[in-house]
């Protein structure tokens, strides 16, 4: 499955977190990728023993979680996932319509991970661009 990488965070609202959290924000992205992977680990257990009410907290966290960092396609899989979670708990019936979206759930988790560690690591090099490319 490949992701497209420019949809994948909204750089701005990435900033504006980073912004409003200053010191904190790297300890808080941390968080955010241990409550993360315990998450989608929680979702695809709940999703192979068909169990809906176990896919709604863990979903429901990872898409407010997902969204104070500009994750919006993260968080939109997770609150796909909690949605027809919670419709089957209505219903009393197995989640097996969120299976299409479980599967996206872990390589967009890993993929938004990784961008978003990348920019935040302070020693990463960052150059200014000049009319779309880099400068030299």
């Amino acid at each position: 499955m490949t992701i497209d990488s420019g949809q994948i965070v909204d750089w701005s609202a990435f900033q504006a977190a980073r912004s409003e959290l200053g010191a904190g924000f790297v300890r808080i992205l941390g968080y955010f990728k241990e409550d993360g992977v315990k998450s989608v680990a929680a979702i695809e257990d709940a999703m192979r023993a068909g169990n809906a009410a176990a896919i709604v907290l863990p979903a429901h966290t990872l898409k407010g979680e997902s969204r104070q960092f500009g994750a919006e396609q993260l968080a939109a899989i997770a609150e796909a996932i909690e949605v027809i979670g919670r419709q089957c708990v209505e219903t009393r019936d197995a989640p097996d319509q969120a299976l299409e979206h479980v599967v996206k759930l872990r390589p967009t988790f890993e993929a938004t991970l990784a961008m978003l560690e990348r920019e935040a690591n302070p020693l990463v090099e960052r150059r200014p661009t000049a009319f779309g490319r880099r400068a030299v």
